[in-house]
């Protein structure tokens, strides 16, 4: 089965729709106060109803003990984004249940006992919440921790209520390039919103990656929480091609210039750097999405910066490599990838 990144063609703009769920059981202590026998038993518990999520979905679900994978493959699940940095370093017992397109994720005992989520390709967040809200439903049984005032509860305050986070991945590097990304994120946050750069830090980011959320969970619904956030990342959209026309109608040769050394480095370079790698994939990506270099467009250049980072690439090597090592093989794949394209 093709994974949720393979389906369709990349979006120039919308790169992905995120929604996650936060939920906790009623019958244990919230994470920091669990003993190692309740952590063992909410992750047998969850993992052991694959099988009703198949049902539901008509598609496999896998699961595991995420403290019995090793630190590579932990580390590609997290440059993936199917699971979190917290939920790869905790020592109790921790679980995942993964569908087979990898469009729905569920994490055991990270900061709450359950957290759902749901990914669909482009601007579709309305999907990607009925994934996970069909998921909700069968996990529901096992007696979530809910106030009738407050709603779900969640070990952090500031996810009670819906206890959603929806988001869209957007690539932005029409409004980056004008400096305008810093602006973007200040106007957008009075209207209950976030703008983050990848992987996480601020308005700081790689690629040109950005991803926009809701900031409120509480007090709303989970169906005003969607139209907020569409009707917003439509402004920012549009805002996005604005700058990307004024950019091209100054700049055109300089950027049409900078694509094609960015195409001739990812060809040839004997060495990229990871934080280069993306740079270079982003700047293509720029070219083709403006019609001024011919790559193929069923060729997805957002799933090539995530196979390029140092866990997922040692995969494909299929050995461990130090960063020298790393830095090497990459140039060779990227090399490999550009001869075809």
């Amino acid at each position: 089965m093709k994974k949720w990144y393979e389906k369709k063609t990349e979006e120039r703009i919308v790169i992905s729709s995120r929604v996650r769920l936060a939920r906790n059981l009623a019958e244990y202590h919230f994470a920091g106060r669990m003993k190692d026998e309740e952590c063992e038993a909410l992750a047998g518990r969850v993992r052991g109803m694959a099988a009703a999520f198949e049902g539901k979905e008509a598609m496999k679900y896998y699961s595991c003990s995420v403290n019995k994978l090793s630190e590579l493959e932990k580390a590609s699940l997290s440059e993936w984004y199917i699971i979190s940095e917290l939920l790869a370093k905790k020592r109790q017992e921790t679980a995942l249940v993964l569908s087979e397109d990898e469009g729905i994720s569920i994490m055991v005992n990270e900061e709450d006992h359950i957290r759902i989520q749901a990914v669909a390709p482009g601007a579709d967040l309305e999907g990607a919440y009925a994934r996970a809200a069909l998921i909700d439903e069968s996990l529901e049984e096992l007696g979530y921790a809910y106030d009738d005032r407050y709603g779900y509860l969640t070990t952090s305050p500031l996810n009670v209520g819906t206890g959603m986070r929806a988001s869209f991945l957007l690539f932005l590097p029409g409004v980056t390039m004008a400096g305008k990304i810093q602006k973007l994120a200040d106007e957008v946050g009075k209207y209950g919103v976030m703008v983050r750069g990848i992987p996480g830090d601020g308005t700081k980011t790689m690629g040109y990656l950005y991803r926009v959320s809701n900031r409120k969970t509480l007090g709303c619904t989970e169906g005003e929480i969607i139209e907020n956030l569409r009707q917003i990342a439509g402004e920012i959209v549009q805002q996005e091609q604005k700058y990307r026309e004024y950019l091209c109608g100054r700049n055109a040769d300089e950027i049409e210039d900078k694509v094609y050394r960015s195409f001739g480095v990812l060809r040839y370079a004997k060495k990229i750097s990871t934080e280069d790698g993306l740079t270079l994939l982003a700047q293509l990506k720029f070219g083709r999405d403006l019609g001024m270099i011919a790559v193929n467009p069923e060729l997805s250049l957002y799933e090539q910066m995530i196979r390029i980072q140092p866990a997922n690439l040692q995969k494909i090597c299929g050995k461990n490599l130090n960063r020298a090592q790393r830095e090497r093989y990459r140039g060779e794949y990227l090399n490999r990838l550009m001869g075809k394209m």
